[in-house]
């Protein structure tokens, strides 16, 4: 059994041994590339006018009730029964406006979604240009399980310079 493990461990090593490896930082990338920044605060711009619309509907929404509890028992049954419902109404409305915009397929999330996939795409193309160039052959995430990288092997800043350029 051993030797099974030791014999495709020593393959693996020869294997890679041939191959020109390179090692890029996710994280680096996140923290460093405008281009993250840059979506960052335009989705911080739509949540703050989404924020704002909901803080409005909610004001309003209280102001209802407070007019309601205030005046319900001068109103007629009726006119209670329509007060009530338009306070049903805008509280209906209020989930309906937050799932729309921040829900599962909201606006807001599709919108994030979208920046992600154009950023990914972006550095998905830088890293095959420093790849291609390079002449590497395979080109790992260091970011997820890298406890050590020989420096050599970092090209985080050739993908930014890449990205910038």
């Amino acid at each position: 059994m051993y030797k099974k493990i030791l014999t495709v461990l020593l393959l693996t090593g020869i294997v890679f041994s041939q191959q020109k490896v390179g090692i890029v930082f996710m994280e680096k990338l996140r923290l460093d590339y405008e281009g993250f920044k840059d979506a960052q605060q335009q989705l911080q711009l739509e949540l703050e006018v989404i924020q704002k619309e909901y803080q409005s509907m909610a004001t309003k929404l209280d102001s209802m009730v407070k007019e309601y509890d205030q005046q319900s028992l001068m109103m007629s049954d009726e006119l209670k029964k329509a007060k009530e419902q338009d306070i049903r109404d805008m509280d209906t409305s209020m989930q309906s406006y937050q799932l729309s915009k921040v829900g599962p397929q909201g606006e807001f999330t599709r919108k994030q979604q979208q920046l992600e996939f154009d950023l990914m795409n972006q550095i998905k193309a830088a890293v095959d240009k420093v790849a291609i160039d390079g002449g590497f052959d395979l080109i790992l995430d260091g970011s997820s399980a890298s406890l050590y990288t020989k420096p050599t092997l970092n090209i985080t800043d050739s993908v930014l310079t890449e990205l910038r350029s």
